[in-house]
């Protein structure tokens, strides 16, 4: 039965507590057709937070705590959405959180740790309208830390950074060596290691090149720097790519081994595998391919200063840069073999 032929409009967590399905505001921007239209929407995504929002593949939600506050955070975002769009639209578009966090969210007078709480409300809303919907995956930096401090999360020290490459050389595999390398240096996004492409990169200068329309932002075209180390480890690896028949009629720059381009979860899967191979422990943290990038900008920062990381980790607005303008190629790269 449907939240609208059940005449729901709100659900019951608790003895004393419930979720309003569509609170005053949002109902108030709606006609009839839209409310109702909303109402089961929002049913759907609140029963799967709670049923298996928190690791769908084992079927484990959040606990009614973190759905409440959720739900209402994400309700107050689809209002800005329809306010921007000057409609009635669901489900948003990752550009759209993109812009909530950092024109709107960024701005607000309330605490770090309230605004990282933002940043992860949406992120389960966009996974859930990934899964359910069809739309697109939100891959996204997170830029305020909900715990309240100013560094990022969940980033690797220097000495696991050092273990980390080891673990990945020691695999044998030119294809997971040069992805773990690369991605300490670069920084690359889930998303950029998807599409990254062989014609990307420059081994005579030591780079990627990432052309403005492929890159995760479509904001620029960046020239990102590479060690020595790491333009070997892909040096070696596209010679082995040429001769591996699953690469015939793709540009990709890597493949998993079933041929099928990288995912996060294919890519947090390499990293935790490769942490516990170095001996890395976890101690609270979730380790993913986003823990590297978050080190390089930690490190890089310290080494050298806020306009060289902006530019390694192509940020395209300055806040984001705010936790961890233009510099030469050549300093970056200096910088990069210290970290």
């Amino acid at each position: 039965m449907t939240a609208k032929k059940n005449e729901r409009c709100a659900v019951q967590i608790e003895p004393a507590r419930s979720i309003t399905l569509a609170p005053k505001t949002n109902s108030d921007a709606l006609n009839e057709q839209e409310l109702a239209d909303y109402r089961e929407y929002r049913y759907e995504f609140i029963e799967w937070l709670r049923r298996e929002g928190k690791n769908p593949e084992a079927y484990e939600g959040y606990s009614d705590y973190t759905a409440y506050e959720t739900a209402y955070r994400c309700a107050r975002y689809d209002a800005w959405v329809w306010g921007l769009e000057e409609r009635y639209t669901v489900p948003p578009t990752p550009e759209h959180a993109i812009g909530y966090i950092e024109d709107e969210v960024a701005y607000r007078d309330v605490s770090n740790s309230t605004k990282g709480k933002v940043e992860e409300a949406l992120a389960r809303y966009h996974d859930w309208t990934h899964r359910t919907r069809n739309s697109a995956e939100w891959d996204h930096d997170q830029i305020f830390d909900s715990s309240g401090g100013d560094a990022p999360r969940d980033f690797l020290t220097r000495s696991e950074r050092q273990r980390l490459r080891e673990a990945a050389l020691a695999t044998g595999d030119w294809r997971e060596a040069s992805i773990i390398l690369t991605c300490l240096d670069a920084a690359l996004r889930p998303v950029e290691v998807r599409r990254a492409r062989a014609a990307w990169v420059d081994t005579d200068n030591e780079m990627l090149r990432i052309p403005r329309e492929e890159s995760s932002k479509n904001e620029q075209d960046w020239r990102t720097s590479l060690t020595t180390r790491s333009t070997n480890a892909l040096d070696e690896w596209l010679d082995v790519r040429a001769n591996d028949e699953s690469y015939d009629g793709t540009d990709a720059l890597w493949l998993t081994r079933v041929g099928t381009r990288y995912s996060s979860r294919s890519l947090s899967r390499l990293v935790k595998r490769l942490c516990r191979d170095a001996d890395i422990d976890p101690a609270g943290r979730q380790l993913t391919l986003y823990s590297l990038r978050h080190s390089t900008g930690t490190y890089l920062t310290a080494e050298r200063d806020l306009a060289a990381t902006k530019a390694q980790l192509r940020h395209k607005s300055a806040k984001t840069t705010m936790k961890y303008d233009q510099v030469p190629v050549e300093s970056r790269r200096s910088a990069l073999d210290n970290v």
